[in-house]
Formats: C-alpha cells, structure tokens, sequence
C-alpha cells in the first residue's frame, strides 16, 4: 500500500513538471525552458520621494507608502554601461568622479543622486573623441549637432564705418552771432509802436516804432542851415567857403552816428524840412525776444527797447564727462532729439569745445550747431545728443564677439568642420553695434556671435570646451584637486 502512494506520488510531480514546462514554453514563444533566476539582494532601501533618506532595512514612511530598494547591479550598469550618445563603436571610458549637475563643488566617488533625485554626473578622464583637437589645445571643435542645439551663430569680420557715440544733454540757445539790440544814441519820446508784442517776427528794415526828439529836430534843422549857407557862399572866398563846408559836414556826420539812415538823410536832403518824428527800423530779420518800448514812454539814450534774434539756426550747449572731451572735435557729426518732437531727430555738427571744466561737475561745454529752418527748437527746450565721435573706416566685429576679462580679450574665429580659435585681440573705438580691430584679425575671417557666452573667459581654453557642452578633462584616476567651478557667474559677452 506503501508503494502504491509513493508510486502516485512520482507520477503528478512528473505530470506538473511537464505543464509547467509547456506553460513556460508557450509564454516565451519558444522550447527553451525558462532558467530560475536567482533574487536579487538589495543594497539598501531609499525613501519614495526623498532619495536622501535610506534604511538598510525595508520600512515605511509617514504615509505608509514603501521605500524603494536599490540593487547593486543598477550601479554596476552605472559605472560600466556605455552612454547612449557614444555609440557601440566607441570605447569606453574611466570614470573619475561623479559631480552634482546643479553644484560642479558637490562630488561623489561612486554614483549617487541629489536631494530632488537627479542622478550625479558622470566626469571622465579624457575627453570624447568627438570633441578632441587634432590642431592642438588652441583650437575647439565641436558636433554638428551641438552647433544646432546651442545656436552658434558668425558673421564676417569687415571693413566699415564706425564711431563711439558719446551721448549728453543740453539746452537750446539762441546764436550769439545772430543777436541785435535796438538801442537809443538820444534822448526822446515814443509817439507810436509798429512792433508791439514779444514773440512777433521781424523782417530787416520793418518799423518798430516812431520817435520824436528835440535834439533830434535841432540837429536836422543845423545841417538844413549849414547846407543853405554853403551854398550861398559857393562865390565867395575860399576860406569862407571851406568852413561853412566843414559846419554842414559835421552836422551830417552827427545825424549818421544818431542812427539816422541814408534813406532817410536822402529824404531830409530832398525836401529841405526837419522831420518831426524819426522811424526806428529792425536791424536785421528774425523774433523779438525782448521788447521795453511802450507808446507814449520817454527813453534815454542808452536804453535797450527790442531784443530780436535770428533764429534759423540754433545752439545746443550741452556738458560731457572730462574721460569722453578727447573723443570730441569740432566738425563733428550731432544727432538731437527732443522730447517735444517724439520720433524725429535734428542733424548738426560740433561747433565749439569750451576752453574750461567745470570743477564741480567734471564736465566741459561743448557747442552745437543746429539748422532751424522751421523754427521748431525753441530756446530753453532740453535736447539730447548722440555725438559721432572718432568717425573712420576700420576693420570691426559686432560687439557680441567680443568676451573680455581682466586679463585678455578673445573672440572664436570659425576654422571650417565645427572647429572655433580663441583668439586673442586688440580693440580701438567701441561703436554702439561694432567694435574696431586694431590686432589678431583679418578681413573676412568669420567669426562666433551667439552662445559664445557659453564659455568662460576667465578660466583656461581646456576648459572652455566644456562650456559646449563637453566632458570634463583632468588626471586619469583621481578627482581634481579643486571642484570646478560654476560657469555662471563667469561669462562675458560683447563689450561693455
């Protein structure tokens, strides 16, 4: 009976050996069987939303939720896997170090993540293949696909016109040389005004006001008499006649420095009688800036009455920094705008560069010169001004080339087949979009433009490749000595 169970027995392990075995077979679409494999034991345990926190035990959080087991092969695949970048043909490479990707000071020997999960990167002790320099350590050559992805863009180094602009701010004045005064040599009285009103244009020879003066009057009426006296003694002696000649000369000559004009002295002349009242005629054409005289007013030689100014061409007297006097030249080229006049600009020229400094300010006034044809700068308006200074034909970068330290100056020439040259140069005038090459450039060479910021001026041109998006570089089978540091606080772009 013994036998006979022991018999059956043999017989159902048999039979589910051989299911479980069709089972597997039919599962994995194959006859192999399918091999046991051994579990897998877990190094440790790490909190499900905090990798920080790790037990080597299973356990629970706060919430009941399981920490999430870490095996030991996922870190041997970590170490010894290739990237998927690199490709099968590629070898692979030691590892010295694994860096935190947002703190490049935070290293680790062996792979770990950081306290938002992020897996530590991986530092390798050369650089990829892709990015070595058959050329020497001068020259960086990057991907196509990395030119792509960053955006790195060149232009052509060219020979053209730049300027520095210094830019100031002044106040629109009227031209001295343009000024004239209307002012009294006698005494008398205003009976009618032409001219009433500050503001009022003027034309040269138009009336202002009318003037009568007893002075005035006596002085017409001794030249009419010297004049008839000379001519009655045209037959007598010649003594006689030379000093009555004399007598009339010296009355007319008293009339001319009164300001009376020859129209005038023609007219008087002609009709042989005094005039009662003298019309005072504008000098010059242009605005009353200023106006005292008042119909019926007594006035005293001396008296100014009308201020009038010629306005068709204006002063901008403006103050630049006593670094930026150098740059600045008569003849050279203004462009003002004002805010009175949004959108449209007035085009002049540096007339006069003041022989002092201000003390106080540190500044020098400097003169300029503007057409005014329409009579659209006021005096007292603000003006600001961009003036051209150093204007000449150069070779020159746009101003984005350009990165700068404290101790050199670089652009990246383009060498063809993804291959950038920092190279060293010697800058003049800065313009507002170019800058001048004076050394280390030569024309028609391209040069980098955009996301040359991405390296780091001040560190060394090794590890100006990482700022491609590189690998690290540094001594196979030992960490560098100092972390490296954050290329975000480094980088440089165009001038200043």
């Amino acid at each position: 009976m013994n036998q006979a169970i022991l018999w059956t027995a043999l017989v159902a392990a048999s039979l589910g050996a051989a299911g479980g075995y069709r089972l597997a077979a039919r599962h994995t679409g194959n006859a192999v069987p399918v091999p046991v494999q051994a579990e897998k034991k877990p190094l440790f345990y790490r909190h499900p939303m905090n990798p920080a926190i790790t037990s080597p035990v299973p356990a629970q959080d706060d919430m009941g939720m399981e920490y999430v087991p870490v095996y030991e092969e996922s870190a041997d695949h970590a170490e010894t896997s290739p990237s998927p970048e690199s490709g099968a043909g590629k070898r692979e490479r030691n590892i010295l170090y694994y860096r935190n990707p947002m703190e490049l000071a935070d290293t680790s020997p062996v792979p770990k993540k950081d306290s938002m999960g992020m897996d530590y990167i991986p530092v390798y002790a050369e650089p990829d293949a892709e990015e070595a320099s058959p050329e020497g350590a001068d020259v960086l050559r990057v991907s196509v696909e990395k030119i792509q992805r960053l955006g790195v863009k060149t232009a052509p180094v060219e020979t053209t016109d730049i300027a520095r602009t210094v830019r100031s701010v002044g106040i629109v004045e009227a031209d001295e040389r343009r000024l004239y005064t209307v002012t009294l040599r006698f005494d008398g009285f205003i009976e009618k005004l032409y001219v009433n009103a500050t503001g009022q244009a003027v034309t040269k020879g138009q009336p202002l006001f009318e003037l009568y003066s007893p002075d005035l009057v006596s002085a017409q009426r001794e030249y009419l008499t010297a004049r008839s006296a000379e001519a009655a003694l045209a037959q007598s002696e010649p003594w006689l006649q030379s000093g009555m000649k004399n007598l009339t000369d010296s009355s007319l000559e008293r009339l001319r420095n009164w300001g009376i004009s020859a129209s005038e002295l023609a007219s008087l002349e002609k009709s042989g009688q005094a005039l009662h009242a003298l019309v005072v005629r504008s000098p010059a054409s242009g605005t009353v800036l200023e106006k005292s005289a008042v119909a019926g007013a007594r006035v005293m030689a001396g008296d100014t009455l009308f201020r009038i100014a010629d306005l068709s061409r204006v002063w901008v007297v403006a103050e630049v920094y006593e670094q930026d006097i150098a740059a600045i030249k008569p003849g050279q080229a203004v462009r003002a705008t004002l805010d009175a006049y949004p959108g449209r600009s007035f085009q002049g020229k540096v007339g006069f560069i003041y022989p002092t400094l201000d003390p106080t300010t540190r500044t020098v006034k400097v003169r300029v010169e503007l057409p005014n044809p329409e009579r659209l700068l006021k005096p007292m308006m603000y003006a600001q001004l961009e003036i051209a200074a150093g204007a000449h034909v150069a070779l020159a970068v746009p101003r984005s080339a350009v990165l700068e330290s404290g101790r050199r100056t670089l652009v990246l020439v383009e060498r063809g087949e993804g291959r950038f040259e920092p190279r060293p140069v010697k800058l003049g005038v800065r313009g507002e979009e170019r800058v001048e090459i004076l050394e280390g450039l030569r024309e028609q060479e391209r040069v980098v433009v955009g996301a040359n910021f991405l390296i780091d001026a001040e560190s060394n041109l090794k590890a100006a490749v990482s700022g491609f998006g590189s690998t690290d570089s540094g001594t196979p089978g030992a960490p560098p000595a100092d972390p490296p540091s954050s290329p975000g606080g480094h980088a440089h772009q165009g001038g200043k």
